[in-house]
């Protein structure tokens, strides 16, 4: 059901709001938000929009050309359930006040626009998205580098390290071993009420939910998952979903992190994304083909593993994602597809129904801006199915176990982002047809993440110190 601006209004009288917010995502993904007064609120923000400056927002405009407008997306209304004064907020496309398009480098108009492409394409009229971000929960996280050197910190009461700790009121003594959060009832499940309140929140935003439970990590490693949607709408709920586990975490006395790889030797956060393409109110990925597989949805899983190095640029963006994409583990690196094997790094789930039939792509992980993330996977595939890219044989065997013959014969996703970016460069083509990313958001792209290359490169580690101080 679509929401109108004067839906809007109506639902700011209604529920008395004081303040409404407007949100957008930057480059990396984090949500950025600027407050009005309810008595600066009318129809006006929803046709021209609320003027602000964008030079300050990393990889985004310079001084010489900062005046931008946010224009709400009404659909997306909702009360805030957090802030103590009655807050409705919105989010929304950042527009370009010369010409009134979507501005190139933000990332919900860089995703519209892939939803436009879908359309024009003649392909498909709608994509539908089901991410699973992982997260962990912990009591506190403190870090520190300088000059002087540099540590972490994680406290958590559930962690298999505090046995020994002296506790107010006593140490209970329930809790996971590493890699056991998969995951026993409470009190061992130390964060079951919070997984309650997060997904009754979430409810209440119009985010439906699925499952809850705790994770394999053992120090407060959760999931929430919530059912797919279209391109957009999806990503929205995914920047809710981190939006509402921050702040209840925060409300526990606690603090939430959907980093890939916080804590070394357990399980790292994946976010795995499960995607179809329909037309007409058909399942274009349903067919006869392997696994129930149409030939439309091999090739667009041929599209995905043909691009994976550069999607990983966009799907992995941090230099800690490739903390967790290391071989010999449990991480989706071997770029093949299969029914039942989770050590490929796309999946087919089982589904009775062929309208549920869908891919489940498996490297991608939390840190990725869900607007940029959706868009390049969807990019991808549709490259595959124009181009009729074969994947090849599904795989049959576990991927982490090969003969090494077999093994060097399956192509893997970067181990760097370094390595990622430098791919992203190379082949970007087939994410600027119709528009929907431009060069010069690649660019700025690539430019912004290569500081984080590089500050972590220029960054003396612990780990040196153990294996060269000595030497």
């Amino acid at each position: 059901m679509t929401t109108t601006a004067e839906d809007v209004l109506k639902m700011a009288k209604e529920n008395e709001v004081k303040f409404v917010d407007f949100r957008f995502a930057d480059t990396r993904g984090k949500e950025q938000h600027v407050t009005v007064p309810i008595s600066q609120f009318g129809i006006d923000k929803f046709e021209a929009g609320h003027a602000f400056d964008g030079s300050s927002i990393a990889g985004w405009k310079g001084i010489e050309a900062s005046d931008m407008l946010l224009m709400p997306d009404p659909n997306t209304a909702n009360i805030d359930p957090f802030l103590e004064e009655t807050t409705l907020f919105m989010q929304c496309n950042v527009i370009e006040p010369s010409d009134g398009k979507g501005y190139d480098r933000d990332p919900r108009s860089i995703a519209t626009r892939a939803e436009a492409y879908l359309k024009s394409s003649g392909l498909g009229d709608a994509a539908y998205f089901g991410p699973e971000p992982e997260f962990f929960i912990f009591d506190g996280v403190r870090w520190k580098f300088d000059m002087s050197g540099c540590f972490i910190k994680i406290e958590s009461e559930e962690a298999s390290w505090s046995t020994d700790a002296e506790m107010e009121g006593g140490n209970f003594g329930h809790r996971p071993s590493v890699k056991g959060g998969y995951f026993p009832v409470p009190p061992t499940d130390s964060f079951q009420d919070m997984r309650g309140e997060i997904s009754l929140i979430l409810e209440s935003l119009g985010i439906p939910v699925e499952v809850h439970h705790h994770e394999v990590g053992g120090a407060g490693q959760n999931e929430i998952g919530t059912k797919f949607s279209t391109l957009v709408q999806r990503a929205d709920w995914t920047q809710n979903l981190k939006y509402v586990v921050w702040n209840v975490a925060h409300s526990y006395g606690k603090t939430a992190t959907f980093m890939p790889k916080p804590i070394v030797g357990d399980n790292g956060s994946g976010m795995h994304v499960h995607q179809s393409v329909w037309k007409n109110g058909q399942n274009l990925f349903a067919g006869d083909g392997y696994s129930g597989l149409s030939e439309f949805a091999l090739h667009y899983i041929g599209g995905i593993i043909k691009h994976a190095r550069a999607l990983n640029a966009i799907t992995n963006p941090g230099t800690n994602s490739y903390k967790r994409l290391v071989p010999g583990f449990e991480a989706p690196v071997k770029l093949a597809y299969s029914a039942r094997n989770r050590s490929a790094s796309v999946r087919i789930p089982y589904v009775a129904n062929p309208k549920g039939r869908r891919i489940e792509v498996r490297f991608p992980d939390p840190l990725a801006n869900p607007y940029l993330c959706f868009s390049a996977l969807l990019m991808a595939g549709l490259d595959g199915v124009q181009n009729k890219i074969h994947p090849g044989e599904a795989a049959s065997k576990d991927l982490y176990h090969l003969p090494p013959e077999e093994d060097k014969l399956i192509p893997t996703v970067c181990s760097s982002l370094e390595q990622a970016l430098e791919y992203l460069d190379k082949d970007r083509e087939f994410l600027t047809r119709g528009g929907v990313f431009s060069n010069t958001m690649i660019d700025a792209y690539i430019e912004l993440k290569q500081k984080e290359v590089e500050r972590l490169n220029m960054t003396t580690h612990p780990v040196e110190f153990d294996m060269y101080y000595s030497l």
